[in-house]
This record gives C-alpha cells, structure tokens and sequence, in this order.
C-alpha cells in the first residue's frame, strides 16, 4: 500500500549552464564542480529532488504484530500517512499528527491515534479500544469497537455493530501543536453525532460510553520504556479537547449560548469560562469554532448583531453551550466578573437563549457542511 503521495514527474533537466526553475543552477554547477578532483571525471549533475529523505514505508507501518506495545514518539510521523494491519492482542500509540490512518483486521488492540488531518478507517477489526482525534471518521465491518472520539466532522459507520463512543480526552505536551499542525480545531468535536450507514430495522448499531468512562481503563498508559518518555495525562480536567455531553439528555431545559470573538486570547479565555462555569456545576453541551460573516451575525446574535459585526474581520467565532438551571444568570455574571474588558455574546435571558443556541448551531452546521 503506498505511503507517501505519488511524486510528481522531474522536470527535464536544464541545459547545462542555465539555471534550473527558480533561478537555481544544480547544486554541483553551484559548487563550481563539473569534474571529480580526484579522478578528472565529469560528475553527474545533482538536483535538489535527489537529496530529499527518502521514505522508508516500514517506519508507518505497524503489520502482523501479536501481543507487543509499539508506537511512534512525537515528530516520528510528522504529517505522513500511516497504515496498521493484522495485529492481534496490542498496544499501539501515535503520539504525533498523520495525513490519514487505515486500521485493518485488528483483535482485541488497544490503540491512540494523534490528530489525523484526513481521515482514519477501520475496517473488519473487533474487539478494539481506541482514542482517535480526525477530521473524519468511518468503519466498515467491525465490531465491538470503544472510542473515545474527536471528530470534525459527523462519523460514520458502515456495516458495524456493538460500536460504543465517548468524547476524546488526551493531554501530552505536543498534542495541542499538533492538533494545529493538522488543521484541526479543539472546540470542533461531533463525537457524539453519528451517522449509521447501514441501520438494522429495530437494532441499534451504536451507544454512547457512561459519562463516568475513564480513558485508561481502556487504552492504559504505556508501559514501553520509549513511549513512557511522552508525558502522558487521562486526568480529563487537563484535557486538549474540551469534554462535552454531546447528544445526551440534557439535565434542564435551561441552557445558554457564550460566543467568544477572535483575538489571540480566545482559545484561553473560552477555556477560562468553561472551567469556571463546570467548576460550578453547569454542564458543557457543545462547542464549536466557526467563520461569520455580517448576514450570519443578524440571524445569530439579533438585535446585538451590529455590535459585533466589527469583530468578525479578525477571525473565527468560539459557541459553548452551557446547561442547568441558572446557567444564564450564572454565565453573564461570569462574564462580567471574568472578562470585565472583553466583547463576549451571551444570551440574555432563559426566554431568548434556547433559540440563541438554535440559530448559532443551525447555522454552523451549514457551515461546517458546505
């Protein structure tokens, strides 16, 4: 299978003396150097594409192991594909971001995969706990598969049953750089959104792990000596990913809708007001990172719409929806207390925030969808 994208074709080599695309003479011409020293001979001319590394395939492959602990450290797969097949009975960990992952006929393994710029697949694999942060996620023929998922954009499953899914909870201290590194965003998670591609007329193919799941009651820290050099965390309050209920039931018919705008705090001001308000009791619904535009801003924000229609030139929105009874009340006076000196949404009273939350998420689902 291959494992780097097909290379292009070298263009024809420049005449000699002529600089090559560029303006770029072949190395050995910038060198001076058309003959050996030693032997008087003429060197044949080197381009830059010949010094590129080459890739070895073996090194993003994990085949036909049994009952061994292997993985890659951080900066090992930087951005390549990688391919896992026919292991029975492991513990696998890629503790860096990849292009995109299959996962084919794996038993009983134990797995962690870092961000994922494209997409992962699993197919005909039983039996399997996994930890996998993608821009998308599908399975095929498999079975009794655990995840603890953060996933752009809806997951799909084909053909598969006894599948169970909980929201991604991970920290090591590349993984937020790598989440960047693949394009992904941290407050973009529809783990819980599934979509069944082959449904069974009363059977359901799909559930959601307890609330009370625990990352390493199914994927263990690993016991590897190299792998232990990552400084792992489960603990979900040092999550990368913001933990969200997802689809759940709701615990009140009260929630409200905090909208942060962009600036170079934003990600740690949203987390600022997440800890708060779930050090509170308040429950963490969804959260979304998203462009506006000012016709988006009217159907959203209403009559505060001009206000912050300014600020949608600097870059994309952060949404939470927080629930409980209270939490409007509770989150405004946060707000005020918290970020005294910055341009916050949120919603205005319990009437108006169930429609708030409504329009902003109708909306960045079409977005995310286009």
């Amino acid at each position: 299978m291959a494992i780097t994208d097909k290379p292009l074709c070298p263009a024809r080599p420049p005449p000699r003396g002529k600089p090559a695309q560029g303006g770029q003479l072949p190395l050995q011409q910038q060198a001076g150097a058309g003959q050996d020293a030693a032997t008087g001979e003429q060197k044949a001319p080197q381009y830059s594409w010949d010094l590129r590394a080459k890739i070895d395939p073996k090194e993003y492959t994990f085949s036909g192991l049994k009952n061994e602990t292997v993985g890659r450290l951080p900066g090992k797969v930087a951005g390549q594909q990688f391919v896992i097949q026919d292991c029975e009975n492991c513990q696998i960990y890629i503790f860096d971001h990849s292009a995109t992952i299959t996962i084919d006929d794996c038993v009983n393994c134990q797995i962690f995969l870092g961000p994922i710029k494209g997409s992962v697949f699993f197919r005909d694999c039983k039996d399997c706990k996994c930890v996998v942060a993608c821009q998308q996620f599908r399975t095929r023929d498999c079975r009794k598969l655990e995840v603890f998922l953060c996933c752009a954009t809806q997951p799909i499953i084909e053909s598969s049953t006894g599948m169970k899914f909980g929201c991604f909870q991970y920290y090591y201290p590349e993984l937020a750089l790598q989440f960047k590194d693949a394009g992904l965003s941290i407050f973009n998670n529809t783990w819980s959104n599934i979509h069944d591609f082959t449904p069974v007329s009363g059977e359901n193919n799909w559930g959601l792990l307890p609330e009370t799941a625990a990352v390493q009651d199914y994927v263990p820290l690993p016991s590897s000596e190299e792998l232990k050099a990552v400084r792992v965390s489960t603990d979900a309050t040092k999550s990368i990913i913001p933990i969200t209920r997802g689809r759940r039931q709701k615990n009140s018919d009260e929630s409200c809708l905090a909208v942060f705008f962009a600036s170079d705090y934003t990600t740690a001001n949203a987390r600022k007001l997440i800890d708060e308000m779930t050090s509170k009791g308040f429950q963490l619904v969804q959260t979304k990172e998203v462009l506006m535009k000012a016709e988006d801003a009217h159907r959203v924000f209403q009559q505060s719409a001009l206000e912050f229609i300014p600020l949608l030139e600097k870059g994309p929105v952060v949404a939470l929806e927080f629930n409980g009874d209270g939490a409007v009340e509770q989150c405004r006076s946060t707000v005020n207390e918290v970020f005294s000196g910055t341009k916050v949404f949120v919603s205005e009273s319990k009437a108006s925030a169930s429609q708030d939350v409504d329009n902003f998420y109708n909306f960045a689902d079409m977005q995310m969808g286009m």
